[in-house]
């Protein structure tokens, strides 16, 4: 079935852009906004509204495929691709991308996404986010041709075989980290809270107090809270390089004496901690991961390493795996471009038996979400974010009901 048509319109994220530099160099949070002088090139202030693309593409029989382009909250940092505004990219989505696209069957979702990643405007590869959301109207437009899901489309042209369980999903707090617990509790989330700890002061401590403090609340709390000895959520903390700036980014030691505290702190729950240095350059922070791993395995800490800052291509991926660099990467799905580099991703890390987190950014929006499920649900990472949002509510609600829609739709083609 031929693409005749392709059409794009503005649209709005579950969240916000947020300049991650100005934050770490001290911007003032007030309410639901951030003061203080911008950093990264092309914000017009700290935090500053989420844009999107949706990009529609109209089959000859009338049905519309489509996706969203959607770009991380924090664009601009840690190697990204610059601030994506929709006004800037639309017109080249028209100039570039519809002429391919049209006239063409929409019959192959990897030879249709192969030639989307080929193409080069003044000699650069188009916006990672322009290349997430197109991808993802491929995958739904294949899916449609063929009658059927989109996770069964990518399953098929990968020789995997579509879940039959549920994915873990992890659920965000934002900074409103107590309350958003408890919901979570109360929803079964299966790991929990990310909690944002992306400032030393106000939320790690200068000496990891703080956080070390908000973990032993966490497990108290889903003791209280949970209604069945056996949710054993597992607790997976961001915590933006901040832990390598008050110990030293190579400081293997002293973050190992920390990170056994946490753990012990935690208990009976499993730990993760995601990103815990920011070595501010991609070989250097390959390097210290590796590092600390080493010092977190041969000590015996339980606590699992995730690798995210530095890490946001499909060869960062691969580069972080092979190097055990960390015991796990957030595979950030706007990051990788064409979400056919998202299922490759996922494949490689449980090839190299490296943790895949199927992960994101709360920048994005329902459709991005539910066609991220459906790679998820054909590749089987070791968990799922729950998007868009920085709340359990909106997120975890769009995650949930996308899966729990495949997997009562292909048991119901089973009967």
């Amino acid at each position: 079935m031929k693409i005749v048509d392709v059409v794009c319109s503005k649209a709005r994220t579950g969240f916000f852009f947020d300049d991650q530099r100005a934050i770490k160099k001290g911007a003032v949070s007030d309410g639901a906004a951030y003061f203080g002088e911008t950093v990264t090139p092309g914000f017009k202030s700290v935090r500053q509204a989420g844009e999107a693309i949706s990009v529609m593409l109209i089959l000859e029989d009338g049905q519309i495929a489509w996706g969203d382009c959607a770009a991380v909250q924090y664009s601009g940092a840690g190697g990204r691709d610059p601030l994506f505004l929709a006004e800037d990219f639309i017109p080249i989505i028209d100039k570039y991308i519809k002429p391919e696209l049209v006239g063409k069957e929409a019959d192959s979702f990897k030879g249709l996404c192969e030639m989307l990643e080929s193409i080069q405007v003044d000699g650069k590869r188009l916006h990672t986010a322009i290349r997430y959301g197109v991808s993802q109207a491929i995958l739904d437009a294949v899916a449609k041709s063929s009658k059927r899901l989109m996770c069964e489309v990518v399953a098929d042209e990968y020789g995997t075989t579509v879940s039959e369980e549920p994915i873990p999903v992890f659920t965000q707090s934002g900074d409103n980290r107590y309350d958003n617990a408890d919901k979570m509790i109360l929803k079964g989330a299966a790991v929990m809270p990310h909690a944002l700890i992306n400032n030393v002061k106000l939320k790690l401590g200068e000496h990891g107090e703080l956080l070390k403090e908000y973990v032993g609340w966490l497990r108290d709390r889903v003791l209280k809270l949970r209604h069945s000895e056996d949710y054993m959520p597992v607790f997976h903390i961001d915590v933006y390089g901040t832990i390598g700036a008050i110990f030293g980014v190579d400081n293997y030691p002293a973050m190992a004496d920390y990170l056994a505290e946490l753990e012990e702190a935690a208990k009976p729950f499993h730990l993760r901690i995601e990103g815990p240095m920011d070595a501010e350059e991609r070989e250097k922070q390959m390097l210290c991961l590796k590092g600390l791993r080493e010092e977190v395995d041969r000590r015996g800490i339980d606590v699992e390493l995730v690798a995210d800052e530095w890490c946001n291509t499909l060869e960062d991926v691969k580069y972080f795996a092979d190097n055990k660099a960390g015991h796990m990467a957030q595979i950030k799905t706007p990051d990788l471009g064409g979400i056919n580099n998202i299922v490759e991703a996922v494949l490689y890390c449980k090839e190299k038996g490296f943790g895949a987190y199927q992960g994101g950014t709360c920048n994005e929006t329902d459709r991005s979400a539910q066609v991220c499920v459906n790679c998820a649900m054909a590749t089987k990472p070791d968990q799922i974010l729950a998007k868009p949002g920085m709340g359990v509510d909106e997120g975890y609600m769009i995650v949930y009901n996308e899966m729990e829609r495949i997997l009562a739709l292909r048991k119901a083609r089973k009967n």
